[in-house]
């Protein structure tokens, strides 16, 4: 069991963080007041969890400076949705399409507005296909992050990124994944990162443009997603969270339910370190705190998250000459 660090990604910036190497698995720990430590990169792992228990025991005995963690935490992957462990354990919702045929789910998961909205893509002129990870790909991903600054009412993660940076980001995993380019004429208007992760397909990310929302880009990459994906025997096709929060049904997870996307809940469970740990999670503070928030709520904090993202957006373009318009 060695220690060294590594770099994650956080709201869309590379941190350095402390790591610990246990049984060939890099356990990263996070946090200030509470120190959380979870498997790197556990979303998009290939191999299987660790030996938990055996991790869990090494964990306990390592408390060198900043890789003491107090709480140990990871989630069962599709499809094992059946609790396999007895610590404490919260549910985790995944928007995912249980893949059969590409015809079976145009015909019976996605909604009519749904597939309008693919012909819709096609008609007006978008061609979606596989694309090769090269510079003209990053190239075009560099101008769809820096279209904006704000998008879904939040300043956006990506914008400002140069070709380097994104390069570096994006090049993960090459050896598992597939890119999808949307296409209007010879313009990169929309782009999703495909990550195989044994039998399921996990959408990395997917964005298209906003000027040629119009086209329904999105819609039509998700389409394309779907076949390329069946094509490939995957059993599920992933798109991040379903719900997120308790928010409820938001724009976005209604999005998701037109094109067929279903709510499937998979275990995470908690696991205290030490005393500090234990008192955390039996308080709950393990949570987001706006989980017990009413929805009426939440979407208030997000309208003022709104305004005060752009009004802090226009005040640095306004301020700092050199920043891209």
């Amino acid at each position: 069991m060695t220690s060294r660090v590594v770099e994650i990604t956080t709201k869309g910036s590379s941190v350095k963080v402390p790591a610990l190497e246990i049984d060939g698995h890099t356990i990263v720990v996070t946090g200030r007041w509470m120190k959380v430590a979870a498997i790197h990169d556990e979303e998009w792992i290939d191999d299987g969890l660790p030996d938990i228990h055996a991790c869990v025991t090494k964990l306990k005995q390592h408390d060198a400076g900043d890789v003491r963690a107090d709480i140990f935490t990871f989630a069962q992957k599709l499809p094992a949705t059946s609790p396999l462990y007895s610590y404490l354990m919260d549910w985790e919702s995944v928007a995912a399409i249980h893949l059969g045929s590409y015809e079976d789910w145009w015909n019976h998961a996605i909604s009519g507005d749904a597939r309008k909205d693919v012909r819709r893509a096609g008609k007006r002129g978008v061609r979606v296909e596989v694309v090769e990870f090269d510079d003209d790909l990053v190239k075009g991903i560099v101008e769809i992050y820096n279209e904006a600054p704000i998008r879904q009412g939040k300043a956006f993660w990506h914008y400002g990124k140069g070709f380097e940076l994104v390069r570096r980001e994006k090049a993960t995993f090459r050896d598992r994944s597939v890119f999808l380019g949307a296409y209007y004429e010879r313009e990169l208007i929309g782009f999703t990162k495909i990550v195989y992760v044994r039998k399921t397909a996990a959408m990395m990310q997917v964005i298209a443009k906003t000027s040629h929302y119009d086209k329904r880009p999105v819609n039509a990459l998700i389409a394309k997603a779907v076949q390329h994906c069946a094509a490939q025997g995957m059993a599920f096709l992933t798109y991040g969270r379903y719900r997120n929060r308790n928010k409820g049904i938001s724009s976005l997870t209604r999005f998701k339910h037109r094109l067929g996307f279903e709510e499937i809940l998979v275990p995470r469970f908690y696991v205290p370190l030490t005393a500090k740990g234990r008192m955390w999670l039996a308080l709950g503070l393990h949570r987001d705190p706006l989980t017990v928030l009413p929805e009426w709520t939440i979407d208030g904090l997000y309208r003022v998250r709104t305004v005060w993202s752009r009004w802090r957006t226009r005040g640095r373009r306004s301020g700092d000459p050199g920043q891209r318009d």
